[in-house]
C-alpha cells in the first residue's frame, strides 16, 4: 500500500510543478499591492561616499604595520612556549 501513496504522491507533485500559471506567495501578493499605489524608492547597493568617509575617519584606529603585527605574534607564542618549559622543569624536583 505504501507504493501506490508514493507514485500517487510522485503524480500529484509532477502534475504541480507541470502547471502553466503558478499563484504567487501572499508576500508576493501583498507587496504588488502595496507598491502599485506606492512604489519603493531605489536603494543603493553602496552607501554614499561621503557617509562613508566620515564614518571611517571617526572609527579609524591606530595602525600597524605587518611586522609589527608577526613580532607581537610570535613573541606571545615563544613566552607561552618558556612559560610551559619553566613550569615542566619545575614540576619535575
Amino acid at each position: 500500500m505504501p507504493e501506490q501513496d508514493d507514485e500517487a504522491r510522485e503524480f500529484d507533485i509532477k502534475w504541480a510543478d507541470g502547471a502553466e500559471l503558478k499563484e504567487p506567495s501572499a508576500r508576493a501578493r501583498m507587496l504588488a499591492a502595496r507598491w502599485k499605489e506606492n512604489p519603493p524608492k531605489p536603494q543603493p547597493f553602496r552607501a554614499e561616499a561621503e557617509f562613508r568617509a566620515r564614518r571611517r575617519s571617526s572609527l579609524r584606529a591606530p595602525r600597524r604595520s605587518a611586522w609589527g603585527s608577526a613580532a607581537i605574534v610570535f613573541g606571545c607564542v615563544a613566552a607561552v612556549i618558556l612559560l610551559l618549559g619553566y613550569a615542566n622543569f619545575r614540576g619535575s624536583y
